[in-house]
């Protein structure tokens, strides 16, 4: 019989409605039973793409006797962390500073004060590798609740004061300056891996946010070395197994330092995030491998991850079916030498050396994850794209990975952003068509009369769960970019509304501090605050970025003197753990170089000469430039105002710092002027 989470949209949440655990979801009712019954809560936390979390749900939570167990003992709350990334975050600092780690599933036990008292991660059906088994930890905590309730909810009291403790140091509330992005790049410098590219060792992790500051950096001072290791990091990675060699897009990171074998998931923020990497490295060297990366990417997201209502459905699952009813990783994507052979015949050993498969095997079971090793000699470029196309139909008769198709609002600006940028340079003008669909989508349906937005959605219904600062700063930073694309002045308009509620509900007047949630949203038992950017941008360095773009499209005074102050964080960050704030290192560049802002004036925006220098104006380099284009005079976007046209000829203007360059008619001229 379901449980409580069958009327949940979250598809995580659905994998466990028939488990016979009596799950609930995250409510108040939760708390409230637990303290009616005198039992302590059990949170469990994951998401529907994660391989550990369908192992713990299949050795413990479908097994009846540990739900029986549970079940008498627990009030048990599923949370699904894409959709509630607040009570993830604040049940994950406890978890880090408890253990000095942290993952998923994510495991936490907590008084009906919702106090966490006892923490882990995936805990085994049997005790293995030093590991107590769940059932253990279950006996150990309920005998401690029984027996030592008042040592237990004073524990729970001390953890929740700690935390409340953790400050984080917001540096002066001053953004950096050229020391402080100079000392983020020595920084950098020295944890990058020369070798394999990348940074620190393994698991290794798309650093799509610290190669976005380094071409930033490299287009405002010249950085040979910044360029070097954007570049070749980025080549690393597609030519690894990370990056799908067959049908495009990355999986979430590779467990070794040579980007070979990856956990196999494929997230829509890592792909998006990586599509914008790849097209604005294609921009700053014209590399054809980055081009083709971009636009690979660019088509997966649209190909795979795309929603019958036009948003971006979260992931792709790591396992899948292998054929014989078992779930495995990587079933979907790895090859043996045999089963090239099978589609291939006389074809299979070129693909075999072309794509690194080897007997022995690069993954488990003789079985290899395609690559593109550096290798001498040349290869027939017609007959491998015939190979890879027959492997790729070929691939496409196995079970697919299971989608998760939840849309969450913020890695649809994401999304938003890199498909109107990548459409744009390329001319693919179906990829802007999907970016603007997309945003049709979030307007439509995840903002309400307020401008509010809804942190998720399903099958065209927006899920009950507020939005979150990320929510709000990478939805605003998709519309900017697709303002500056189509000309659209709506865009900006909705971007204005999103970034009104960052100043009002989001920032701590006094520090200019950002919090992660709305100063009206659920009081949990304590309010997030993570300025560190992880697998995605965090809101508050994706806060500081929109915040900046729109100052400069508007000239908004409020919004420039909110994302200088957000920045201060960066100064006291960015020396010392650049890794973990490249978004804001890259907002901090933008700043540092005006950002430049360019209008650029045509009869229409189908006239040649106007497309051209709107198109040279995108391709600028200059960090973070922004780009407004439309007819003179024209009210759609506020920096075409007074921009007349030259002579009778399309114009552009550009503007840093309350200074403005002659306009010129010439291409060229622009191209040189934006070139960082």
């Amino acid at each position: 019989m379901p449980n409580r989470l069958a009327h949940e949209t979250s598809p995580y949440l659905l994998q466990h409605a028939d488990n016979p655990v009596d799950w609930w979801p995250w409510s108040d009712q939760a708390f409230e039973e637990a303290r009616r019954s005198g039992k302590p809560v059990l949170l469990s936390v994951g998401y529907s793409s994660c391989h550990w979390c369908h192992v713990m749900a299949h050795e413990s939570f479908e097994d009846e006797a540990t739900a029986a167990y549970l079940n008498e003992h627990f009030v048990n709350v599923k949370v699904d962390r894409e959709e509630r990334p607040d009570v993830d975050a604040v049940y994950m600092e406890a978890v880090q500073a408890a253990t000095g780690q942290g993952g998923w599933p994510m495991t936490v036990f907590l008084t009906p004060d919702a106090e966490p008292f006892y923490f882990g991660t995936y805990f085994p059906p049997a005790p293995r590798h030093g590991m107590p088994s769940f059932r253990q930890v279950l006996e150990g905590v309920q005998q401690a609740w029984t027996g030592r309730r008042d040592e237990v909810t004073e524990v729970a009291g001390k953890i929740v004061r700690d935390l409340a403790g953790r400050e984080i140091s917001y540096g002066d509330s001053l953004a950096p300056g050229e020391e402080e992005l100079a000392g983020a790049l020595l920084g950098l410098t020295r944890e990058y891996d020369p070798v394999r590219g990348g940074f620190g060792g393994a698991p290794k992790f798309p650093p799509s946010m610290v190669v976005e500051f380094l071409l930033r950096h490299h287009a405002r001072t010249g950085s040979e070395g910044a360029l070097q290791m954007a570049a070749d990091t980025c080549e690393r990675m597609a030519r690894g197994g990370i990056y799908d060699q067959l049908g495009g897009g990355f999986s979430r990171y590779s467990v070794d330092r040579e980007w070979t074998v990856p956990h196999f998931e494929k997230m829509l923020y890592d792909n998006a995030l990586l599509c914008r990497v790849y097209a604005h490295l294609w921009r700053s060297t014209g590399s054809d491998l980055a081009r083709r990366v971009a636009l690979e990417t660019a088509d997966f997201m649209v190909g795979e991850l795309r929603t019958a209502e036009g948003g971006f459905a979260s992931a792709l699952d790591a396992d899948s079916d292998d054929g014989t009813g078992k779930h495995v990783e990587g079933a979907y994507y790895v090859w043996t030498p045999q089963q090239l052979r099978e589609v291939l015949g006389e074809d299979a050993e070129l693909a075999a050396r072309y794509f690194g498969v080897t007997e022995e095997g690069t993954f488990e079971e003789g079985a290899s994850v395609l690559q593109l090793p550096q290798q001498d000699g040349v290869f027939d470029a017609e007959k491998v794209a015939g190979v890879r196309a027959r492997l790729l139909a070929a691939r496409a008769g196995r079970p697919a990975p299971e989608r998760d198709d939840k849309v969450v609002a913020a890695w649809n600006g994401l999304a938003i952003a890199a498909l109107a940028e990548t459409g744009a340079y390329f001319d693919r003008p179906d990829l802007v068509e999907a970016a603007v669909c997309a945003a049709d989508l979030l307007v439509r349906l995840h903002l309400d009369e307020h401008a509010q937005l809804a942190r998720t959605s399903k099958d065209g219904q927006a899920g009950a769960n507020a939005g979150v600062l990320e929510d709000y700063a990478d939805v605003a930073e998709g519309f900017l970019a697709l303002a500056s694309v189509t000309g659209e002045g709506v865009w900006l308009e909705f971007a204005g509304f999103l970034l009104d509620h960052v100043l009002t509900r989001f920032v701590d007047e006094e520090s200019g501090a950002l919090f992660d949630t709305a100063v009206d949203a659920e009081r949990l038992i304590r309010r997030p605050q993570d300025p560190t950017d992880n697998a995605a941008p965090s809101g508050w360095s994706a806060a500081a970025n929109a915040l900046l773009s729109y100052a400069a499209q508007t000239g908004s005074e409020p919004h420039r003197s909110a994302a200088e102050r957000a920045l201060g964080v960066v100064k006291a960050l960015g020396p010392r753990v650049p890794r973990f704030i490249g978004w804001g290192l890259a907002a901090a560049e933008a700043r540092l170089d005006g950002p430049r802002e360019i209008a650029v004036v045509g009869p229409s925006l189908d006239d040649p000469a106007t497309r051209t220098l709107h198109r040279t104006a995108l391709l600028g380099t200059a960090p973070g430039a922004v780009v407004a284009v439309g007819a003179p005079e024209s009210d759609e976007l506020p920096l075409l105002a007074g921009r007349p046209l030259v002579g009778g000829e399309p114009a552009a203007y550009v503007c840093r710092n309350f200074t403005c360059d002659a306009p010129t008619t010439d291409p060229e001229r622009l191209r040189e002027a934006l070139s960082g």
